[in-house]
């Protein structure tokens, strides 16, 4: 049976992931290597997978039309960040200078007196 290792870019189907699959290889002309992905959708029985993590495929029957591998392992989970939430929203502090200009008072308006 063939295996592949990737990178999990979509888990929004039940019980199915899609895997990014990079591989190199090196340009018949001109020396240097070529990275190209391909992308697999995989079986995952138990919804365990989540976005970024890496996985091992394994290959199997055909399960639907695009469906031919099955995750066997999970290699390494991703790091998932949650935003720290605030617990008081307070509005920024303006200084008195910054506000009487903007309002227009009196004594900060020129006037001419001739």
């Amino acid at each position: 049976m063939k295996t592949a290792v990737g990178k999990v870019v979509s888990n929004k189907m039940t019980k199915s992931v899609v895997v990014a699959v990079q591989r190199l290889w090196q340009h018949p002309k001109y020396p240097k290597l070529v990275r190209r992905t391909s992308k697999f959708m995989a079986h995952d029985e138990t919804n365990a997978c989540n976005m970024g993590d890496e996985v091992r495929l394994t290959s199997s029957r055909p399960l639907s039309k695009r469906k031919h591998w099955i995750v066997s392992e999970i290699l390494r989970r991703a790091r998932i960040f949650e935003a720290p939430v605030p617990s008081k929203l307070e509005a920024p502090e303006t200084s008195t200078l910054n506000n009487n200009a903007t309002t227009g008072h009196a004594a900060n308006m020129r006037t001419d007196t001739s």
